[in-house]
């Protein structure tokens, strides 16, 4: 039986290839820079409602969005301190607070108009740092 601490470091290699596609794409095909702060995620909410503007077809920009939701948590990741999990092929980011994370699926929310990569993160962030401060004056 495989348990999550067995494959915690494992977890973490393909949403980081992902996120790294993504930033090598944006920078060649569109010229924008990502640099994994929190001010970038302004710019890729931007893109994918460009890209939700365009009408394309979900299939046609799965791969992309996966990239973004990749690229945000390892915005997230680099903030807070947290670390990517895989449970059944799905990837996750999870906070020092324990709380689990989806930013591949808020990327998908965002292209249906209903996310947002930016606000995932300043709640991760939120989060964290409120359970930290709760802690420290227990």
């Amino acid at each position: 039986m495989t348990t999550f601490h067995e494959t915690r470091p494992n977890a973490a290699t393909k949403p980081v290839r992902w996120a790294a596609d993504a930033v090598a794409a944006m920078r060649e095909g569109a010229r924008l820079r990502l640099d994994y702060s929190v001010q970038s995620l302004w710019r890729v909410d931007r893109m994918i409602e460009g890209i939700r503007r365009e009408e394309a077809p979900y299939a046609a920009v799965e791969t992309v969005l996966r990239g973004f939701g990749a690229y945000a948590g390892e915005v997230i990741s680099r903030q807070t301190g947290a670390e990517w999990w895989s449970v059944s092929g799905q990837h996750w980011i999870r906070t020092p607070d324990g709380r689990m994370w989806d930013p591949i699926d808020e990327a998908r929310r965002c292209y249906y108009g209903d996310g947002s990569l930016r606000l995932l993160c300043r709640d991760a962030a939120t989060a964290v740092s409120t359970a930290s401060g709760a802690a420290k004056t227990s």
